[in-house]
C-alpha cells in the first residue's frame, strides 16, 4: 500500500501530467461525442480537448513563471499610535524543488519585488521546499539578499519537517533540523512556538510564529497556541503567523487574542476563474482577506507549488499596511 505522504511528495507531479494532458483532454472529446450532434460532435470533441491541452501547457510554463505584487490595508482601533502605516511584506509556498535552476530568474524577481517594496518587515509562512532540505542550497544567495529594518522571519510549512521522505523518522528528523539551519543561514528569524517584539518608542507590536497545525492526517501538528503566546500581555497588539489557515478558527480564535493572522499552505488551489477558485466550495479561508468580528486572518495563495503549474492563480507577493482606525 503506497503511503499518502509518499504518493503526495513523489506521484504528484507525474498524475498530474497524466491528467491533464491524457485524461482531461479524452474526457472533454468523449463528452462532445457523446452530447453534441453527431455531424459537428467530432470537431468540436477535438477542439475542446486541443483547448484543455493548450491550457495546461501555457499553466505549466507561463502561468508558473507570473508574479503579482497586491496591497491590502487593514484598521484596527488597539494598534499602537506608533504603527500607524507600518508595512509587513507577505510571501509564501515557495517550493523551491519545483524550480530547478532554468526558473531561478523567478525567484530573482520574488527577491527584487520584496526588497523594491521597503517594508518595515519580511515575514514567510512555511513551505520553502518541497521533500529535501538541499533544494534551499542554490537559492541561498538570492534570498539571503532578503533584509527589512524590523528583520525577515519565517515559519515552517508541512513540506520543512521532511515528512515525505522515504527514509527512517530518525533521518528525517536530521534533516529537519538542516531545514531549520538552512534558513536561519539566509538570516531570517524562524519562529517556533515563540513570538517577538517589535518596538517604536514606547510602543510595541508583538509578532507570534505557531508551529504548523493542520487537518490531514499524516501532517505535522505541533502548533501550541498556548506555547505561542505564553508572556504575552493580553493588551499587546499581535500579528500571527500560522502555515495553515485551518488552524485559525480550530485553535487561534478561541485560545488567543491575536488581531491579524498571515497564512499560507492553500496555494489557491493553483487553479482560478477571475480571481475564484473551486476551492472557495469547501473552505472559508483559502485565500485573501476573511474577518471574524474585529479580528482576521489573511490567505495568501503563494509563489509555487509542489506540482509547477498555475492557471488563473499567479504567484503573489502581499504587501500590508496597518493603520489606526480613527
Amino acid at each position: 500500500m503506497i503511503d499518502r505522504s509518499m504518493f503526495v511528495a513523489h506521484l504528484a507531479t507525474p498524475f498530474t501530467l497524466l491528467m491533464g494532458f491524457v485524461v482531461v483532454p479524452l474526457l472533454a472529446y468523449f463528452l462532445c461525442r457523446w452530447l453534441l450532434p453527431k455531424h459537428w460532435s467530432r470537431k468540436a470533441g477535438i477542439a475542446l480537448a486541443s483547448i484543455a491541452v493548450a491550457l495546461f501547457g501555457y499553466g505549466l510554463t507561463f502561468g508558473f513563471q507570473q508574479l503579482e505584487v497586491r496591497h491590502v490595508r487593514y484598521t484596527f482601533s488597539d494598534l499602537p499610535k506608533s504603527f500607524d502605516g507600518y508595512r509587513i511584506v507577505l510571501f509564501s509556498d515557495l517550493h523551491l524543488g519545483s524550480f530547478g535552476e532554468r526558473r531561478m530568474g523567478y525567484v530573482e524577481r520574488v527577491v527584487d519585488s520584496i526588497l523594491a517594496q521597503k517594508a518595515d518587515m519580511i515575514v514567510f509562512t512555511g513551505d520553502i521546499q518541497n521533500v529535501w532540505p538541499t533544494e534551499i542550497l542554490p537559492y541561498h544567495d538570492i534570498l539571503s539578499r532578503l533584509h527589512a529594518p524590523d528583520g525577515v522571519y519565517t515559519i515552517l510549512g508541512n513540506h520543512d519537517y521532511d515528512v515525505y521522505q522515504d527514509c527512517d523518522e530518525q533521518t528525517k528528523a536530521k534533516n529537519c533540523l538542516l531545514t531549520e539551519q538552512y534558513e536561519r543561514d539566509l538570516g531570517w528569524t524562524l519562529l517556533k512556538n515563540e513570538h517577538r517584539s517589535i518596538h517604536r518608542g514606547a510602543d510595541s507590536l508583538v509578532l507570534a510564529g505557531m508551529e504548523n497545525r493542520g487537518n490531514v492526517t499524516g501532517v505535522p501538528r505541533k502548533g501550541n497556541i498556548a506555547v505561542t503566546m505564553e508572556g504575552i500581555d493580553s493588551t499587546s497588539f499581535v500579528v500571527m503567523l500560522q502555515h495553515d489557515p485551518w488552524a485559525w478558527r480550530e485553535r487561534i480564535l478561541p485560545e488567543s487574542h491575536a488581531q491579524l493572522t498571515l497564512s499560507g499552505h492553500t496555494h489557491g488551489m493553483q487553479f482560478g476563474i477571475f480571481g475564484w477558485s473551486p476551492l472557495a466550495l469547501t473552505k472559508k479561508e483559502w485565500g485573501g482577506t476573511v474577518y471574524e468580528g474585529s479580528r482576521v486572518i489573511h490567505v495568501t495563495t503563494g509563489l509555487g507549488g509542489l506540482i509547477p503549474f498555475r492557471l488563473g492563480m499567479p504567484g503573489e507577493i502581499v504587501v500590508i499596511t496597518l493603520n489606526v482606525k480613527k
